[in-house]
């Protein structure tokens, strides 16, 4: 049923969400990227045995269904086994080569030891090897999020040209349509605002600011002014670059915390009548009463809870938007119209790129932990520079810059430009190219 699998899912994502952070912060970037690829592992073995087993198998549906329940017991084994067995010295600052090529290697009893032993070579290869995948996918996963972004702001572009121009309340999409682009134009301005407050912007960074809002605001009126774009466009063009140079200069860190007032005298009388008093006295002890487990169950999750970062959880949620919606629209735009938004990727297709997709979606838990930690990655290495961040440079984390950032700034509305080039003024192709209208 639908609903078991929006639960399902609703729980996947709040559990990962949860534990690969507090799998860093508790054991270290070490334990971290072991459990995120033990994680990932789990996950695409488990995509695979869905993949190659016949549909109709009654011993498929068994095999899946009983992994499937179980896998809530195997997450938090894997976290405690990773804690347990890759949680490091912070006081050892040598990369996983040179822990197991070391002369302290030497007191092992056996080969078999110095390869499957604690930081054996199998043990930290394989952690090493994630690293560097996860390292050097942070620019695709950049670069892929621009370009999604694109294709997400031309559909949105096309389907309000079809509405206002097909549709038989063309005024009221119209006047609607301005006042929603008005509005995400001047949310965009406030942040801008908000970017040019940050103390840490250098002169730099400034021109580069400018350069790209300028830029960007002439793509915008060249969009408008030629018929090629639309209002709706331009706003949700603006509005990404806008988001990117937000995330750029920032990490969305609460301020300095404000140290409470004293506390006031009590008052001679209680604010609230007796009656009221007595039953919050009541519950108050109701709940001091509660056994120790439960105290320690909501301590735990309220730990959990402060190690996720808001800026990693509003990339990670932005970037898994518009990488799905370009799963739907990519096709929509080749073949099949506006009936591929309703449609799932899949592998029987004959073309060749929807056969991609659907590789991906089979495939896309695996992938969305592999995103995860990389924005976890790059959340660490961009706060490196402070004493917050000096943990992760000692355990061998990079520290952060952002390049691909402002490459993908400059490369999305260098693919609108190309676009606005090429495009001719109201052409009817693409989502609403296969839309019929009365």
């Amino acid at each position: 049923m639908w609903i078991t699998r929006v639960l399902s899912s609703i729980i996947f994502l709040t559990s990962t969400i949860v534990t690969v952070p507090l799998a860093f912060d508790v054991g270290g970037r070490a334990c971290g990227l072991a459990f995120s690829l033990s994680l990932a592992s789990f996950y695409f073995f488990y995509s695979v045995l869905r993949l190659v087993t016949p549909t109709r198998s009654r011993f498929r549906w068994l095999l899946i269904n009983v992994v499937a329940a179980t896998q809530w017991i195997i997450l938090p084994s894997l976290l405690i086994w990773s804690l347990n067995r890759f949680s490091v010295d912070p006081t050892d600052t040598r990369g996983w080569v040179e822990r197991t090529f070391s002369g302290k290697r030497a007191a092992d009893t056996s080969l078999s030891e110095w390869i499957l032993g604690p930081d054996g070579l199998a043990e930290t290869a394989t952690v090493g090897v994630w690293d560097k995948i996860l390292t050097w996918s942070a620019p695709v996963f950049q670069l892929s999020e621009g370009f999604c972004s694109l294709l997400v702001i031309q559909a949105a572009g096309q389907v309000t040209r079809w509405l206002v121009n097909r549709s038989g309340k063309s005024d009221s999409w119209m006047i609607g349509l301005l006042v929603m682009s008005a509005s995400i134009i001047s949310s965009s301005v406030y942040f801008l605002w908000r970017v040019t407050q940050f103390p840490e912007i250098s002169n730099v960074d400034a021109s580069l600011i400018g350069m790209a809002i300028t830029c960007a605001v002439f793509l915008c009126a060249w969009g408008i002014g030629s018929g090629k774009g639309n209002p709706v466009e331009s706003s949700l063009l603006f509005a990404y670059i806008v988001l990117c140079i937000y995330q750029i200069f920032t990490d969305y860190q609460p301020s300095n915390p404000v140290e409470p007032p004293p506390p006031s005298e009590a008052a001679d009388f209680p604010p609230f009548p007796p009656i009221i008093m007595a039953s919050y006295t009541t519950l108050l002890q109701a709940l001091s009463m509660l056994p120790s487990a439960m105290h320690a169950t909501f301590s735990f999750i309220i730990a959990a809870l402060s190690t996720i970062t808001p800026s990693v959880i509003i990339s990670l949620a932005y970037r898994l938007f518009v990488l799905y919606a370009s799963t739907r629209i990519i096709p929509a735009v080749r073949e099949s119209g506006a009936r591929a938004l309703l449609q799932e990727p899949s592998l029987e297709d004959s073309d060749g790129a929807n056969q991609i997709l659907g590789i991906l979606s089979w495939f896309s838990p695996s992938i969305l932990i592999a995103v995860y930690t990389s924005l976890l990655m790059q959340h660490f290495a961009s706060t490196s520079n402070g004493d917050d961040g000096d943990w992760w440079v000692s355990q061998g984390g990079d520290v952060g810059n952002n390049l691909w950032r402002w490459i993908n700034v400059a490369g999305t509305m260098a693919l609108y430009a190309l676009e606005l080039n090429l495009s001719k003024e109201d052409l009817d192709i693409g989502v609403t190219g296969h839309w019929k209208s009365d």
